[in-house]
This record gives structure tokens, C-alpha cells and sequence, in this order.
């Protein structure tokens, strides 16, 4: 009998949605991808993980990761190897509160914990089950928005192309922080911090694929902030902002999150309120995006926002409509039209296997 997750990967991957339990999400939920069309089609999920928002892949697709999202912040690992993710292990604590992203650097998941506005290390055993976090670094600062920037808000937490530089990005400070982990001891050497224009409530960020430019996504200005990136140095310089909505009297938007061509040629970002997806081109060295359009997302309240890895489909999970639409997108153009969706209630994340 053949594995269905090995079968699934050959004809066009698998795919997992995360969401809020708590407003009636079913946990993780697991899908194949149609090769032809970029369809979703579920096939088991598992709630057992409250609030499982976040989600990342360990190398080979081996194990799933989720953050959970609740006050006594969590991660969880799940095998995949059948229908639905499994768990594997009881969920390790972050040592933080509300961790809303998480990544994998040197043995270790990293988790930005919003609610807390801080940043964990949680050790990765042989098996690529996790540990308690062993190293937690604090963020200390506010900004200008009293409700949103009462106090640190760390919302990312990403290891640049080279692995040498941990980023994480403050919506409560207005900054992104730059550090180095060790991966014999999992523990965080603060660098830098860089500071983006206040009030903007820097919430993601994406690299160029040419390595020099990163994309600062703000979520209380819907706008981008593009920066230089001295990977030898650990330098982060903002160099400009491209708006993410066009000036014609819209209601307030409120980015979340960015997606980058492999080819470097065009960018996304997903834009809440608005409930649109922001078409930019880049120019050769990304140093220059251009906003060309928006378009529908399909949904409302487009919480993640990720292309396929064959480039030919954008999907936007639709935390308050429940669903996740796919976008065929124009390979001149870039501008993606909507294809299809599925019902994913609460949905915050999709990761591809």
C-alpha cells in the first residue's frame, strides 16, 4: 500500500493550515495540493493543540511545528505520516506569553511571544522533538500608538539566508532586533536593533532574494519599509516606504503578512480591513518596489498570505470569513486571480510539504 503523504508530495505536495481553536478552528489542518490547478483538498486535522496559529516544517518535512497561542505559550511538533498531523510529545513551553511565529536556526525552534514581547530558544532533540525554552530574551520599549504600543510586542523571529543573524521584528517598539545564537547553548547575543518610522508597527519581514534588501511589513501603517541588509556586518538600514494601498480614500488597512518571488521580480502582501493582496514589482536589486495594483483576497481578514513553491499559486488564509483561497498568478504580471478556496475555519497559517 502506498504512504498517501509520499504519494501526495509526488503528484503536487501537501499542505497545512493552522488556526485559532478557540474561535472554532479544527486545530491542524492537513490537505494535498492538485499539481494542476494548486487545489486544496483536506484530509484529517488535529485539534489537540490549542490555538495553533503559526506553523513551520522541519528540513525534509519529517515533523510539522506549532506555536500555541495561548497565555502559557507552547510548541508542539506533529509527525506526518498519514491523513491528519499526529503529535508527538507534549507541547514544550516557550517561557513566554501568546507566541504568534516561530522558525527553525542551529537545533533550535524560536518563538516570538507577543503577548510578553520577548524572543525563546527551545532545544531540538535527536528525534526533532522540542525542549523547554532555555534561553528567553526580554524586549524592553513602547511606541507611539498607546493601545497597540503599550509595551514590547515581539510578532517575528527569522534567521537570515546565511544563518548567521537572528531578526526580530516589534510591533510594540517600532524595531527590529538583530542577534546571534549560539547552537551549542541556544542563548541569544543581542547585536543591533534597528528602528523603523514610529507608529508603524513593524510585524513581518521577508529578504530579497538577492540577499542585500529586506521587506519590513507594518501593521498599523499600511506600508512597506525597505532596508538594506549587510549580511557581514549585521546592519540593517531602512532606505525608503512604499505604500500598500493606493491613495483613494479606503478605509484603514492593516498588513500582515509578505510573500517574495523566487525570481526577485514581484512581492505580495496581504492587507486586513482593506481585505485586498498588494501586487508590487521589484526592480534587479530590490531596492525599489512599486505598487501596481490590489486585488481581492477572497476572503476576510487575510491573516497569512504564502505563494507555492512552484510560484504558480498565492494562497491567503481568511481568518474571519474561514476559508483559504488560491490565486493563479500571472508570470508577466505577477497579478494573481482568484482560482478557488476551501473552508478552513479560523484559518492563520499554511505552510507547503
Amino acid at each position: 500500500m502506498v504512504d498517501r503523504p509520499d504519494q501526495s508530495r509526488r503528484e503536487g505536495g501537501r499542505a497545512y493550515i493552522g488556526s485559532f481553536t478557540s474561535a472554532g478552528g479544527r486545530g491542524v489542518l492537513a490537505a494535498t495540493v492538485d499539481p494542476h490547478t494548486g487545489a486544496l483538498t483536506p484530509t484529517g486535522a488535529c485539534a489537540e493543540v490549542p490555538d495553533p496559529s503559526y506553523l513551520a516544517l522541519a528540513p525534509g518535512g519529517r515533523l510539522l511545528y506549532a506555536v500555541s497561542e495561548t497565555e502559557r505559550g507552547a510548541v508542539a511538533a506533529f509527525a506526518l505520516d498519514g491523513p491528519a498531523p499526529r503529535p508527538v510529545a507534549e507541547p514544550a513551553p516557550v517561557r513566554g506569553d501568546s507566541p504568534t511565529h516561530l522558525a527553525l536556526a542551529h537545533g533550535h525552534v524560536l518563538t516570538a511571544n507577543y503577548g510578553s514581547g520577548s524572543v525563546s530558544a527551545l532545544p531540538l532533540g535527536a528525534d526533532g522533538r522540542p525542549g523547554p525554552a532555555i534561553h528567553v530574551v526580554q524586549h524592553q520599549g513602547g511606541g507611539p500608538d498607546e493601545e497597540r504600543q503599550d509595551g514590547p510586542h515581539a510578532h517575528q523571529v527569522l534567521p537570515d539566508p546565511t544563518g548567521r543573524w537572528v531578526l526580530s521584528v516589534d510591533l510594540g517598539t517600532d524595531s527590529v532586533r538583530i542577534s546571534v545564537l549560539d547552537p551549542a547553548t541556544g542563548r541569544f547575543t543581542p547585536h543591533a536593533e534597528t528602528a523603523v518610522r514610529p507608529g508603524t508597527g513593524p510585524r513581518h519581514l521577508a529578504f530579497h532574494p538577492a540577499g542585500g534588501h529586506l521587506y519590513v511589513v507594518g501593521e498599523l501603517r499600511p506600508t512597506l519599509t525597505v532596508c538594506r541588509w549587510d549580511d557581514e556586518q549585521g546592519v540593517l538600514v531602512p532606505t525608503a516606504e512604499t505604500p500598500l494601498l493606493p491613495e483613494d480614500g479606503r478605509a484603514a488597512g492593516y498588513p500582515s503578512e509578505i510573500a517574495v518571488a523566487p525570481d526577485g521580480r514581484f512581492a505580495w502582501v496581504a492587507v486586513r480591513g482593506d481585505d485586498s493582496i498588494a501586487v508590487l514589482a521589484l526592480d534587479e536589486s530590490g531596492e525599489k518596489p512599486e505598487l501596481l495594483t490590489t486585488v481581492p483576497c477572497g476572503g476576510v481578514w487575510p491573516r497569512d498570505l504564502v505563494l507555492h513553491p512552484s510560484g504558480r499559486w498565492l494562497y491567503a488564509a481568511n481568518e474571519r470569513s474561514g476559508d483559504v483561497t488560491w490565486f493563479d498568478v500571472d508570470p508577466e504580471t505577477g497579478v494573481p486571480t482568484r482560482a478557488g478556496s476551501v473552508e478552513a475555519p479560523a484559518a492563520t497559517c499554511v505552510v507547503f510539504a
